[in-house]
């Protein structure tokens, strides 16, 4: 029987000015940002140094030093994969009892000891505002840990039927060879989860996280060591792509990818994966979780309080850096000067600034590529007559990578950023007219090839079953009267299909079985001493 109380989602902390958690999190800002420090990788448990430092900066106030995280050559991605493979059959041997008790205790470390640390070192390194890192690299990441324990003993559960005289057995193995885990920068709690969800199923796991991630990625690393964590079953490595796949994708062992990240590379390593395909021992597992063109919807009955507040916080929270944000909305003409008006008097009370300002709701964008590349779509609407800047439209990187919030009204419903994923704190709206309902319908679901996350806003349950009808396929996360973000762990399990990935569900059990390779044992008690049938009498 699962005890329910421990797995749990973890209660979110809110940071009112006085609480307990506010004065503790600004006094570990402080010391993270007095403090520069030189972050190595982890290879079997033991620090590895290297001669080449590359400098770790918050986004938003470049001119700081946070430290330096030294850079690995092909050589160490070797030594990751064969400390992995030499700690495989210890780390598999072990009950999920014992592995269980790794990643619990990791989740009762960082809603206790580690909080802070975690949370400002996402605050810093990723330019998180702290209620955003809160939700982020505290709870889901803890959530991850606890359910993930959860669902884990919910597939041992799972056994085939056994007979009179027979015992049917169904054993839940890990993977045979190692796993690679290539996390992104947007989610502390993503870059935890993708190589522990394999490592709890008994596989072991190279780790590459992005460059921008690893100041926070240190201390995932660092609370699974004290939590007990054998050495080589996760491996943390900081090299750069081509290095890196030029040798895990060549590996006879390589058995399995767990991947958030842009589809493009998704795309690229998962070629490259099938071109090389007569090299392994198995076919390898691809798991992968990628972009998205997430819309809303709204129909003239709706509450159009609830689906401003939507617009400006799916759009232009974390600066639009989720995979999941609100980034085309489709508003009928009838209700758009009330939308238009509302939406327009929030941004202009929105401040954008350092994180360490808890007033500013908005801060900067990971780094200069990505903010050279989201100003050019806003330049390029600038200058277009299919596009208006409704408000937004300024940014500035002399002191950090601040764009303000930008929504772009658009005539033309196919208008590239109705298309194509910026990533960044841009809202494209096209305004249709009411009688126009059946082909939006259609426009919101061929516009784009991505199918991660949408919502409708309407009254009508009719209307709401008609939209779920018309875009059955056009979200794997679909919101009804609310922002297309948020997604919780075992609440709404996460993904996408099409362009957004292989929708395999993390915060979910289904994401867990992508990680084990079943095998059933047959018992018969009662074996034949005859080869003859009774048909044969």
């Amino acid at each position: 029987m699962i005890n329910k109380s421990v797995y749990r989602n973890e209660p979110l902390a809110h940071y009112a000015p006085g609480s307990a958690e506010r004065i503790s999190i600004q006094k570990k800002i402080t010391e993270l940002k007095s403090t520069e420090m030189i972050i190595p990788m982890i290879i079997n448990g033991k620090e590895v140094f290297t001669d080449t430092q590359l400098r770790i900066a918050p986004p938003h106030e470049h001119a700081h030093t946070l430290g330096y995280f030294c850079e690995g050559k092909s050589i160490h991605v070797s030594e990751a994969i064969s400390a992995a493979l030499h700690a495989k059959h210890n780390w598999a041997s072990k009950s999920l009892k014992e592995r269980a008790a790794i990643f619990l205790k990791a989740a009762d470390l960082i809603s206790t000891t580690y909080r802070s640390e975690i949370n400002a070192a996402t605050m810093l390194g990723q330019s998180k505002n702290v209620y955003q890192a809160e939700i982020d690299s505290a709870c889901e990441l803890i959530d991850f840990f606890r359910l993930n324990v959860k669902f884990a003993h919910e597939i041992e559960a799972i056994q085939p039927h056994s007979p009179e005289g027979v015992h049917n057995q169904m054993v839940y193995r890990p993977l045979e060879g190692f796993v690679f885990a290539l996390t992104p920068f947007n989610f502390t709690a993503i870059a935890g989860n993708l190589p522990s969800a394999p490592a709890l199923m008994g596989n072991t796991v190279v780790w590459k996280p992005a460059y921008t991630q690893i100041y926070s990625a240190r201390i995932i690393m660092k609370v699974l060591m004290e939590a007990g964590l054998p050495n080589g079953v996760i491996n943390l490595i900081y090299t750069d792509g081509p290095t890196t796949g030029d040798i895990i994708f060549q590996h006879r062992y390589f058995a399995g990818l767990h991947f958030t990240g842009s589809t493009a590379v998704f795309k690229h390593i998962s070629k490259t994966i099938y071109q090389n395909i007569d090299l392994y021992q198995n076919f390898p597992r691809i798991v992968g979780e990628t972009g998205g063109k997430d819309f809303v919807l709204a129909h003239a009955d709706c509450d159009i309080q609830a689906l401003s507040v939507a617009l400006v916080r799916g759009a232009f929270e974390y600066q639009g850096q989720k995979c999941s944000a609100a980034s085309r909305a489709y508003i009928p003409k009838s209700i758009w000067p009330e939308v238009e008006q509302r939406i327009v008097a929030m941004l202009q009370e929105i401040k954008t600034g350092s994180v360490e300002d808890f007033s500013n709701f908005v801060n900067a964008v990971i780094d200069e590529k990505a903010f050279d590349k989201i100003t050019s779509y806003i330049d390029a609407a600038k200058a277009d007559s299919d596009a208006t800047i409704l408000a937004g439209g300024s940014y500035n990187k002399s002191i950090g990578y601040f764009i303000d919030p930008t929504i772009i009204v658009t005539k033309n419903p196919s208008y590239k950023t109705m298309k194509e994923e910026i990533f960044g704190p841009v809202l494209t709206i096209y305004i249709y007219e009411d009688k126009e309902w059946n082909q939006v319908l259609q426009l919101v679901d061929t516009t784009t090839s991505y199918a991660l996350t949408g919502s409708i806003f309407a009254k009508s349950a009719a209307v709401i079953e008609e939209v779920k009808k018309a875009l059955y396929y056009s979200a794997g996360n679909f919101y009804i009267n609310d922002k297309p973000t948020g997604a919780v762990v075992d609440q709404q399990p996460f993904g996408g299909a099409r362009l957004s990935g292989t929708n395999d569900k993390a915060g979910s059990i289904l994401n867990l079985l992508r990680w084990v390779s079943p095998q059933v044992i047959k018992e018969n008690f009662t074996p034949p001493h005859d080869y003859r049938y009774d048909f044969m009498k």
